[in-house]
C-alpha cells in the first residue's frame, strides 16, 4: 500500500508540472496583454552588425583562395570581444533564392552564400561571450524549386491556405496581408494569422536558440505583418534580445505603435533618429535633435529603452537607397549614438573596413560609453542644438558636442575622443 501510494503521489505531481519547453502552446496572438519592456538584452549593450551588402561574396585571401563570411566572422571575434561588443547580428541564416538571403526558401538548410551551418556555429561559437543574433526573414518565402508556394523544410499544413490571398502569384488562400507595408513581389507573403504558420515559424526559431546557439532575432520586413505575431514569436522563444526593422524615417509615431503592437517584446531601430541625425549633420543645423520640451528626437525620445540606434546598415550602404553616411560624418554619428540612450549599433563596414582611425575611435567611444555607465534608458541633457553645433550632458557622466560651433562643459571634464566637429569628454 505504501509503495501505491507513493506512485499515485508521484503520478499527481508529474501531472502538475507544466509541459518541456519545447512542446509549450504558442501564445495567443489574440489575447488582452499589457504593455511591458521585455527582450531588450543588457541595459549598457552595445550591437554590432556582423555583414554587409556584399558579405555573401567570397572572401580572397593573400593566397588567391576563398573564404566563407562566417570564417571572416570568426577570425576577427577577438577583435569584437575586446571592442566591447555584447551582440553581434549575423546574416540570415538560410538557404536563399537571393544571394543576401532575404529570400529564404528552406528554413532548415542552414548552408547558405555566407558558409556552412559548420562554419556558423563555429563563429558563434568563437564571439561568445558575446552573443549572436539571428536575422528572421517570415514576412515571406518562396518555394523549394519555384517562387511559389511549394514550401519545404518546413511544409505547412496547407501550403496554399500559408500565403496571404492577395499575394501577387495568385496561389494564396489565407487571409488579406495585414500589416502596412505588405506586398513583397519576389516571394509569398506568408499569412501570420494561420496557426500552421505561426506553428513552423516558433519551431524554427526554437531550432535556431537550442541547437544553433542564437540568442536573439532581428525581425527583416516588419512592416510586412501585424507585431502582434512578434509578441507571440519572443514569448514562444525568450530571445535575450529582439528588436524589428520596422523603417519608418519620418514618423517615430509609426515606430512606437509598432513597438506597442507588440506589447514591449520587441525593440525597433530607431530610423526616425538615424534620418534627424544625418540631416543634422549633413545641414550643419541641429535643432532638428531637439523637441520643444527638450528632449531627444526620434524613437529616443519617447521610448529609448526599446530602441536600436544607428548610422548605417547593409541596405543603407546598398547603392539602390544612397542613403548612407560619408567620410568624417560616420564618426559624428558614432559620437552621437554611442553617447545617447538606446542600444547602439555599429556597422561592421564602419568598423572593420574605413582604416584604423576609425576603429579605434568607435572602440574608444565604447569603451567611455561603458565607463561612464552609460545605457538604454540614460537621461540627456541637451544644451545646444541649434545652426552649427550639437551639445548635451548624458548621465551627468559623460559629454558630447558635435558640429563646427564651440562648446565644452567646462571645468571638471577631460577630453576621451575628438576629431574633426566632435568632441566627448568625461569626468576628471
Amino acid at each position: 500500500m505504501k509503495q501505491r501510494r507513493i506512485g499515485w503521489w508521484v503520478l499527481v505531481f508529474a501531472l502538475a508540472l507544466p509541459p518541456a519547453t519545447g512542446a509549450q502552446p504558442i501564445p495567443d496572438p489574440f489575447a488582452d496583454v499589457p504593455i511591458g519592456e521585455r527582450f531588450n538584452g543588457r541595459a549598457d549593450a552595445v550591437m554590432l552588425q556582423g555583414f554587409h551588402w556584399r558579405s555573401h561574396e567570397p572572401v580572397r585571401t593573400a593566397a588567391g583562395t576563398a573564404k566563407s563570411w562566417y570564417r571572416v566572422v570568426r577570425e576577427n571575434a577577438e577583435v569584437i570581444r575586446d571592442a566591447g561588443f555584447d551582440y553581434v547580428w549575423l546574416p540570415p541564416p538560410s538557404e536563399s533564392a537571393a544571394a543576401e538571403g532575404y529570400m529564404p526558401s528552406q528554413w532548415y538548410d542552414l548552408d547558405s552564400r555566407y558558409g556552412t551551418r559548420e562554419e556558423l556555429e563555429a563563429a558563434i561559437g568563437a564571439l561568445a561571450p558575446v552573443k549572436a543574433l539571428a536575422d528572421v526573414v517570415v514576412n515571406h518565402r518562396v518555394g523549394r524549386a519555384t517562387s511559389r508556394a511549394d514550401f519545404e523544410e518546413p511544409a505547412f499544413a496547407d501550403n496554399a491556405a500559408a500565403v496571404t490571398r492577395n499575394d501577387e502569384c495568385g496561389c494564396g488562400t489565407g487571409e488579406q496581408e495585414a500589416g502596412p507595408d505588405a506586398s513583397v513581389p519576389f516571394a509569398r507573403d506568408l499569412d501570420h494569422f494561420n496557426p500552421s504558420v505561426r506553428e513552423e515559424v516558433v519551431k524554427w526559431l526554437r531550432f535556431l536558440r537550442e541547437d544553433v546557439g542564437f540568442a536573439g532575432w532581428r525581425y527583416d520586413l516588419v512592416k510586412g505583418y501585424p507585431g502582434r505575431f512578434v509578441r507571440v514569436y519572443n514569448e514562444a522563444t525568450q530571445p535575450e534580445l529582439s528588436v524589428g526593422e520596422y523603417w519608418d524615417d519620418g514618423s517615430r509615431q509609426a515606430v512606437v505603435d509598432w513597438i506597442d503592437a507588440t506589447r514591449g517584446r520587441s525593440m525597433a531601430f530607431d530610423f526616425p533618429t538615424r534620418h534627424l541625425l544625418r540631416r543634422a549633420i549633413q545641414g550643419r543645423d541641429f535643432a532638428a535633435l531637439k523637441t520643444i520640451d527638450g528632449k531627444p528626437t526620434g524613437v529616443i525620445g519617447w521610448w529609448a529603452a526599446m530602441s536600436v540606434t544607428f548610422l548605417d546598415n547593409h541596405d543603407t550602404q546598398h547603392g539602390h537607397f544612397n542613403q548612407h553616411f560619408s567620410g568624417a560624418e560616420v564618426l559624428q554619428g558614432y559620437a552621437y549614438v554611442l553617447t545617447h540612450p538606446g542600444i547602439p549599433c555599429v556597422f561592421w563596414t564602419h568598423f572593420f573596413d574605413w582604416g584604423g582611425e576609425n576603429t579605434a575611435k568607435i572602440a574608444r567611444l565604447i569603451a567611455v560609453r561603458k565607463r561612464g555607465g552609460l545605457h538604454r534608458g540614460s537621461t540627456v541633457d541637451i544644451r545646444a542644438a541649434d545652426e552649427g553645433r550639437y551639445a548635451a550632458i548624458v548621465d551627468g557622466a559623460v559629454a558630447v558636442k558635435i558640429g563646427p560651433g564651440p562648446w565644452d562643459p567646462g571645468g571638471g571634464w577631460r577630453v576621451a575622443v575628438d576629431g574633426h566637429d566632435f568632441a566627448v569628454w568625461e569626468r576628471q
